[in-house]
């Protein structure tokens, strides 16, 4: 929220709080006679103003007001202001106190919330630029020793050997370019702070595109295609949503040990289109299921052939993408085998409606 938002918000707030409560102590003083309690409502007031606003000038604003009002309208003679009694005093000291301590622990609690945020992004950072660093290195070790392979054992190399060579070069380096591809997606997007430029997309020429290119790269893997029979529109970045599509179909094609078939399903429901990419392969373990999606995937024990096509920045341009989108995204491992991935997108304006995930 922008600092002119947020200081409209919290003007409205504590002037709509005071309000309520002047009427609300009109009405039990005329209808309860119940004079006692005025103090304490109001006292209630600023705190809760103190509590849900930024800084220390609303909480000590509203104090003033509430002085005011109560001498004004609740405190003999009535309708008149005397700011010189006892009574007004002891109440402007004790609401001032109130709200000047209330602001003081409502705002170190958030500036502490601030700082743990703060960490939290920058050990994702760290995790991130670790797993950068150990999924580019590998391709370029490989590129480098196939091209220097080639250019000292020219002559003696075989055309066989010498193919084989740059068919390795070539596989590492759209490697790197989906590595290029996913890390400016990161970069690009900051859900918090930037909108994706949604434009509607037929949901069928979406999955036409994404498979094109998948079964051009992976001819052999028998992907099954599930999608609504009727025309379905979806407002998005197509470019981005391709990228999340060909990450998932590409991480099962990889990652997926032993499987047959690759399943991509789509099902409409709430005003929200589920895609659904499940596999029946080795599935997932389960201590990674929690860090897919968050930069934190730690390179524990497995070979160099293996990490250089590590999925973790793909998985994590991924949730980028969809949280940008409004969206969600998850993985888990299906009770028949295999993993799925699932996001949510939204096909129409948003709605009351919500849905869930499972």
């Amino acid at each position: 929220m922008s600092r002119v938002r947020q200081q409209l918000w919290d003007a409205s707030l504590t002037v709509g709080l005071l309000l309520i409560i002047f009427f609300v102590n009109l009405l039990l003083q005329k209808y309860f006679d119940i004079s006692a309690l005025v103090p304490m409502i109001f006292v209630l007031g600023v705190f809760l103003i103190s509590l849900k606003t930024q800084g220390y000038f609303w909480g000590i604003f509203a104090s003033m007001a509430s002085v005011l009002l109560m001498n004004y309208a609740f405190t003999a003679p009535y309708f008149r202001l005397n700011l010189l009694s006892a009574q007004s005093l002891a109440s402007a000291v004790i609401m001032l106190a109130v709200a000047a301590l209330t602001s003081m622990l409502t705002t170190k609690i958030k500036q502490q919330e601030k700082m743990k945020a703060e960490s939290e992004k920058e050990r994702m950072r760290a995790n991130l630029l670790r797993a950068i660093s150990h999924d580019l290195r590998t391709p370029l070790t490989t590129i480098y020793g196939s091209c220097s392979t080639i250019l000292e054992n020219y002559d003696s190399l075989t055309k066989e050997q010498q193919l084989k060579l740059l068919g390795e070069t070539c596989q590492d380096a759209e490697c790197l370019i989906r590595m290029v591809e996913n890390l400016l997606s990161i970069t690009r997007i900051d859900a918090e702070k930037v909108e994706v430029k949604k434009t509607p997309i037929v949901l069928e020429e979406l999955i036409d595109s994404v498979l094109l290119k998948f079964r051009k790269q992976y001819p052999e893997i028998d992907t099954r295609i599930e999608i609504p029979d009727d025309f379905v529109i979806i407002p998005m970045d197509g470019i981005l949503i391709e990228q999340v599509l060909l990450n998932l179909l590409q991480n099962a094609a990889i990652h997926a040990e032993g499987m047959t078939q690759l399943h991509l399903r789509v099902t409409c429901r709430k005003g929200y289109a589920i895609f659904e990419i499940s596999d029946d392969g080795c599935g997932i373990a389960h201590d990674r299921l929690p860090h897919l999606f968050t930069g934190h995937y730690i390179h524990n024990n497995v070979s160099s052939d293996f990490s250089r096509r590590n999925m973790g920045i793909g998985l994590t341009a991924c949730a980028a993408i969809v949280k940008a989108h409004g969206g969600e995204i998850d993985a888990f491992n299906r009770k028949e085998g295999g993993a799925c991935f699932r996001f949510t997108l939204q096909t129409e304006t948003m709605t009351a409606d919500s849905i869930s995930l499972d």
